[in-house]
């Protein structure tokens, strides 16, 4: 008996640490995907991209936490049984948090904005805009086809 749990717990074990592996492996794909696309671009001379990467690698990643930031903070206050089943103060608080997120995102624009301005042009900067907007469509028409299938 204990060596059939041992080997469940082993095949779990092994089957979820694949799975978190999986799930990583193709955060790097799509970053890198992303970092492909973005350069193609916005045709970034070699100076240009020694100066611009770590600026926008930051950025991106502070960009990143304050999404999530927001994501889980509404997820995990919304209950399973949805936004009828919290009460008024509560989602008060909630929607005052988004907009307090909403600024520290706004802020986070301005900060990048005024670094990244002294790196690349404004024309780059609205192509680099413009390259972040259609690589998320084309992700999502990517992944939006794998899951038809």
């Amino acid at each position: 008996m204990k060596k059939t749990i041992t080997c469940i717990c082993l095949y779990l074990f092994c089957t979820l640490t694949f799975l978190a592996q999986e799930k990583k492996e193709s955060r790097e794909k799509i970053r890198a995907l992303k970092i492909a696309y973005i350069t193609e671009q916005l045709n970034l001379n070699s100076s240009e991209a020694e100066k611009f990467w770590p600026i926008y690698n930051v950025y991106d990643k502070n960009q990143h936490v304050l999404r999530n930031e927001l994501r889980s903070n509404l997820k995990n206050e919304i209950s399973t049984d949805g936004i009828d089943a919290i009460s008024e103060k509560k989602a008060e608080a909630l929607i005052n948090l988004k907009l307090k997120i909403y600024k520290k995102i706004y802020q986070s624009d301005e900060d990048f904005l005024s670094k990244i301005k002294k790196v690349i042009s404004y024309k780059k900067i609205l192509k680099l805009q413009i390259a972040e907007m259609e690589f998320g469509r084309k992700l999502m028409r990517r992944y939006k086809g794998k899951r038809k299938k």
